[in-house]
C-alpha cells in the first residue's frame, strides 16, 4: 500500500528519493511524488502511474539536500495528480505526506477549515492545512505539528517539510509504519526499510503516539504529550541483492522459483547441531500453555492458517480456530480460557491484525506473530515472532511466502507435538525435504503449465477450484492467485458443497480445477468432478503418486499427505501466472491491490 520515503543530509535528495520510491513500488499504488526543499525553497512534483512516469517530471536541475517521497494507493479521492501526495498548504509553505486513514477529516475540515479552499478529495489534505493555520496564528511549527496530530483520529504516518526550516523533517507515527534511519552526516525515513537499503542499515522503529524531529545530525523522539523517547536502533536483516529481479520477467516467477531453495532454509534455520528440528523454549511453551490457538490472518495468509489448523489439531493436539482478521477485530468470538493467538502476515505490517494484537494485548492475552519481516510491527509488538526466512517477496501475489507459512507451521505444530511427548509418526526433517524436491520437480514443468493455463482459461470468464480436507483450502489458495493477477471470476470450494447451489453455475465448458491429493477422499472429489463434467464442465485433475488415475491432467510427486499443500499449489500457481501473462495483465502489480495492506 501507500509508501514513505524521506532524506536529509549532503547528497542529491532527488535521486535518493526516487530509488527509494522504487524499492516500494511492489506495495502497490496509483500515483507518485516527491518534494525537495533547497535554496529555491520547495520544488514539488507529482504524476498519476508508474515512478517512471514522476522521474520523467522531476527537473534535474534542482539542487536540494532535503526532500520527502510518497508512493499512494487511492483510498479517499480517485487516482490523479491533484490527489497525489506530497499535498502542500494554501500557502504553499507546508509540504506533507501521509499513509493511513484520517477518520475525522470530514469534521476537521468543517469545524476547522471552513474557510479553506481544499484542492483535493483526500483526508491527508486536512492535515497540512491544520499545521498552517496554527503556525499562521502564532504556534512554531513544532508546536502545530504536535497540536495537529492531537485533533487526528485514525492511522497515520506523516512527514511534513517546513519551506521556512528546510534542514528539518517532522515525522509522526499512529497505526501505521514508519521508520527512521541514521547514516553519517544523514538520516532518512521510510515505511518500510527495504526502501532505504541503498544508504542504511540501521534503523530506529517507532512507537504509535510518537512524534520525531529529523535533522542531518541528530534524531528526537518524543511522545505528542512532551516526553523524550530514547531507543536504540537495529540493523534490518535484508540483503538488497535479494530484492532485485535479474533475468527474470517479473518477481512472481522468479519467487515461484525461489520455494526449493526456502523451504531448504527454512529446514536448516530450525534445526539444531544434532540435525533436529529446534526452536526457542519460550515460543515452545506458549503454544503448549494454551487451551486453544486462535490463528489471525488474511488473504493468502489465512488460507495458509487453515493449513496450519490441521497442523496444530492433528499433530500437536490443540483444539485451533482461523479467523479473518478484519471480521475478528470488530466480532470477538467467546474466548477460551487460556488462549494463545497466532498472527500470520508476509509483511508484518497488516493492519487488519494489528488492530486485533492491540485489543487481545489490552485484555492480557499471549500473541505470536509467523512473519518474514524481522522488525515488522507484528513481530515488534507480539510477545514471540517466528521468521519465515523466505527472503524479500516483492509480488503482490503471494507464493513462496506462502509455502513458507506452510512449512513453518508444520514444524511449530511437530515440535509442540514432541515438547507434549507426543509422536507425529514421520521424520518431519526428512518429509519437507522430499516435498522441497517435489516442489522442484514441479516447477521445472512450466510449459506444461503454460499449455494447461492455455488449454482451460485462454477464452474462460469464470473457474472453480474444488478439493476436500487439505486440498480445499488449497484450492481456496489457487482461486485467489488466479483472480487476483488474472482478473477472472474464480472461487474455492470444498467438493461435497457444489451439489448444495454451486453447481447451478456450471454451464458448458466451464474449468473446474479438482485436488485429488488425499487419499481418504479421493473416491469423493473425483464423483464431484463428474457431477460437474455432466453438465459441461472441463475439468483438470490435479492428484499425486500412487493415487492417480488415468487422464489426471497433473501428477504431482509422492509426499506425506500432510505436506501436499506444499507442492500442489505449485502447478496453481504457475497455472495463474501464464494465465495473467497470456491475457497483458501486469503480473507483479495487479489493479487496485496493494502487497502490504496498512489500512483497515
Amino acid at each position: 500500500m501507500c509508501g514513505i520515503v524521506g532524506y536529509i543530509g549532503g547528497s542529491d535528495a532527488k535521486e535518493i528519493l526516487l530509488r527509494g520510491l522504487e524499492k516500494l513500488e511492489y506495495r502497490g499504488y496509483d500515483s507518485a511524488g516527491i518534494a525537495v526543499a533547497g535554496e529555491e525553497g520547495v520544488s514539488l512534483f507529482k504524476s498519476k502511474g508508474r515512478i517512471a512516469d514522476l522521474r520523467s517530471i522531476v527537473d534535474e536541475s534542482i539542487e536540494a539536500q532535503t526532500g520527502i517521497g510518497h508512493t499512494r494507493w487511492a483510498t479517499h479521492g480517485v487516482p490523479n495528480v491533484k490527489n497525489a501526495h506530497p499535498h502542500q498548504d494554501v500557502s504553499g509553505r507546508f509540504t506533507l505526506v501521509h499513509n493511513g486513514v484520517i477518520e475525522n477529516y470530514e469534521k476537521l475540515s468543517r469545524e476547522e477549515l471552513a474557510d479553506v479552499q481544499l484542492v483535493s478529495d483526500t483526508d491527508t489534505e486536512i492535515i497540512v492545512q491544520l499545521i498552517a493555520k496554527l503556525v499562521f496564528e502564532g504556534m512554531t511549527t513544532e508546536e502545530a505539528f504536535a497540536e495537529t496530530l492531537a485533533m487526528l483520529h485514525g492511522s497515520y504516518a506523516i512527514a511534513v517539510i517546513d519551506e521556512e526550516e528546510p534542514d528539518t523533517i517532522y515525522v509522526a507515527k499512529n497505526k501505521s509504519p514508519l521508520l527512521v534511519g541514521l547514516g553519517k552526516g544523514f538520516n532518512v525515513i521510510a515505511s518500510d526499510a527495504m526502501a532505504m537499503l541503498q544508504v542504511t542499515d540501521r534503523f530506529v522503529e517507532l512507537h504509535d503516539g510518537e512524534m520525531v524531529i529529523v535533522t542531518k545530525e541528530n534524531v528526537q523522539i518524543r511522545k505528542i504529550t512532551g516526553e523524550a523517547v530514547s531507543r536504540e536502533a537495529y540493523k534490518a536483516e535484508l540483503d538488497a541483492s535479494d530484492i532485485e529481479k535479474g533475468t527474470y520477467p517479473h518477481y512472481m516467477l522468479k519467487e515461484i522459483d525461489e520455494q526449493p531453495a526456502v523451504l531448504r532454509k527454512i529446514i536448516q534455520a530450525y534445526q539444531d547441531e544434532n540435525g533436529k528440528l529446534s526452536i526457542d523454549q519460550e515460543t515452545l511453551e506458549a503454544i503448549n500453555r494454551a487451551d486453544r490457538i486462535y490463528v489471525i490472518a488474511a488473504g493468502t495468509s489465512y488460507h495458509a492458517g487453515l493449513v496450519g489448523k490441521e497442523y496444530f489439531e492433528k499433530l500437536a493436539g490443540v483444539p485451533t480456530e482461523v479467523h479473518i482478521s478484519s471480521e475478528f477485530g470488530y466480532n470477538m468470538p467467546l474466548l477460551s480460557e487460556k488462549p494463545l493467538f497466532v498472527f500470520i502476515s508476509q509483511s508484518g505490517e497488516t493492519a487488519d491484525s494489528r488492530q486485533v494484537l492491540v485489543k487481545i494485548k489490552e485484555l492480557g492475552y499471549p500473541s505470536l506473530t509467523v512473519t518474514n519481516v524481522p522488525g515488522s510491527t507484528l513481530s515488534r509488538e507480539a510477545d514471540h515472532t517466528v521468521l519465515l526466512h523466505a527472503g524479500p517477496e516483492i509480488a503482490v501475489a503471494s507464493t513462496k511466502a506462502y509455502t513458507a507459512q506452510v512449512a513453518v507451521l508444520a514444524i511449530l505444530a511437530a515440535l509442540a507435538a514432541g515438547e507434549k511427548g507426543n509422536e507425529i509418526g514421520f521424520d518431519l526433517v526428512q518429509e519437507l525435504g522430499i516435498a522441497a524436491n517435489a516442489v522442484q520437480t514441479m516447477i521445472v514443468r512450466k510449459e506444461e503449465m503454460e499449455g494447461l493455463s492455455f488449454d482451460f482459461l485462454e477464452l474462460s470468464r469464470n473457474a472453480f477450484f474444488i478439493g476436500r480436507g487439505l486440498d480445499y483450502f488449497v484450492s481456496l489458495e489457487g482461486a485467489l492467485k488466479l483472480k487476483e493477477i488474472s482478473y477472472i471470476q474464480a472461487e474455492g470450494f470444498a467438493g461435497g458443497e457444489l451439489k448444495h447451489g454451486t453447481i447451478a453455475l456450471i454451464e458448458e465448458g466451464t474449468p473446474v480445477f479438482a485436488l485429488a491429493t488425499q487419499e481418504a477422499v479421493s473416491p469423493n472429489i473425483r464423483g464431484n468432478v463428474k457431477e460437474v463434467g455432466a453438465r459441461g464442465a472441463k475439468s483438470c485433475i490435479i492428484s499425486m503418486e500412487g493415487i492417480e488415475e488415468e487422464g489426471d491432467r497433473i501428477v504431482i510427486p509422492a509426499v506425506h499427505p500432510m505436506l501436499t499443500p506444499l507442492v500442489s499449489v505449485i502447478p496453481l500457481q504457475l497455472i495463474s501466472y501464464y494465465a495473467a501473462l497470456h491475457r497483458g495483465c501486469d503480473v507483479d502489480k495487479p489493479r487496485n491491490l496493494a502487497k502490504s495492506v496498512t489500512v483497515e
